[in-house]
C-alpha cells in the first residue's frame, strides 16, 4: 500500500482517493499496485456494494508519472506489472464503480472512466489522452471502447491528435453520466452512491455483470494486443525522444 492511495470505508461504500495533489495526482507503480489490489479486494466482499473513485487537489490526475514509470519498465514477457493489473481489475470488476473528476483527467485519468459504471465531472473538467505525442498507443482497451461510444472520426481525433476535449463533449458521447456544477462535486457523488446503496444489493450486481457481459472477453483481448504494443513501444527511439522532449519543456529531468 501506499500514502499516495487512501482508501476509506464507510460501511457499504468504498472509497479510493489519489492523494498526491502537490504531483497532480501523477499515478505511480505503487499507487497502481494499492488501486489494484484494493479494486481486487473488493470483488470477495459481499458488504461492498460501491466503490468511488476520486482525485485529492486540483485535479482528478495528470497521467502516468512517467519518471517513475521509467524508472520500471516492464522485463521482456513481463505481464503482471501493476499498471496492467489495474486495468484488468477494472475490466473485470463487479462492484459498481462510480468515478469523481474535477479538474484535469490526463492519459490514464480519462482511459479509465471507460471501465466505471457511472462518472460525475465536474463543469470545466478537462479530458485528454495523449499517447501518440509520447510515441505511445492507448491502453486500457480504449481503442474498442471509444469508438463504440463516440464514432471512429470522434475517437480518431482523441487518440490520434491527442485533443483535448471538455464535459459537454463527454456527456454527449456517454462518457460523463452526471454532471456536477463547480464546487459541488462531492455532493452530487454523495447523491449517486445514496441512489446506488438505495437498490437491492443482489439485483445491482447482477445487473452491472449483465451490462459489462457483452463486451467483457472483447475487452481483454484488445487490452492484452494494446498492451503488448505498449510494451514495445516503451523502448523505441520515438518514445525516449518524446520523453526527453516533455520534461525538457517543462524544465525537469526523467
Amino acid at each position: 500500500m501506499t500514502e499516495h492511495v487512501r482508501t476509506e470505508r464507510k460501511g457499504a461504500h468504498l472509497r479510493l482517493l489519489l492523494n498526491r495533489p502537490d504531483r497532480r495526482n501523477a499515478i505511480t507503480v505503487a499507487m497502481y499496485a494499492a488501486l489494484a489490489d484494493a479494486i481486487a479486494g473488493a470483488q470477495d466482499d459481499p458488504e461492498i456494494r460501491v466503490i468511488t473513485l476520486e482525485g485529492e487537489g486540483v485535479d482528478f490526475t495528470g497521467g502516468n508519472d512517467l519518471a517513475d514509470f521509467m524508472n520500471e519498465l516492464p522485463q521482456d514477457g513481463q505481464t503482471d506489472i501493476p499498471v496492467w493489473r489495474l486495468l484488468k481489475a477494472l475490466a473485470t470488476n463487479q462492484v459498481p464503480l462510480v468515478a469523481a473528476v474535477h479538474g484535469n483527467a490526463i492519459g490514464i485519468g480519462t482511459t479509465m472512466l471507460f471501465h466505471c459504471d457511472l462518472v460525475v465531472a465536474e463543469e470545466g473538467t478537462r479530458f485528454k489522452m495523449p499517447f501518440t505525442e509520447l510515441g505511445l498507443v492507448p491502453e486500457a482497451a480504449s481503442s474498442l471502447i471509444l469508438p463504440r461510444l463516440a464514432g471512429r472520426q470522434l475517437a480518431a481525433k482523441y487518440l490520434l491528435i491527442g485533443e483535448p476535449f471538455g464535459v459537454d463533449e463527454a456527456e454527449r458521447f456517454g462518457l460523463v453520466t452526471h454532471r456536477a456544477q463547480a464546487g459541488g462535486l462531492s455532493e452530487t457523488v454523495d447523491e449517486v452512491v445514496a441512489a446506488l446503496l438505495a437498490r437491492p444489493p443482489q439485483a445491482l450486481r447482477l445487473t452491472q455483470r449483465l451490462l459489462r457481459g457483452a463486451q467483457h472477453e472483447d475487452v481483454l483481448e484488445r487490452m492484452d494486443l494494446e498492451n503488448g504494443h505498449f510494451s514495445e513501444r516503451l523502448t523505441s527511439e520515438e518514445v525516449r525522444s518524446a520523453i526527453m522532449a516533455f520534461f525538457a519543456a517543462r524544465g525537469a529531468r526523467p
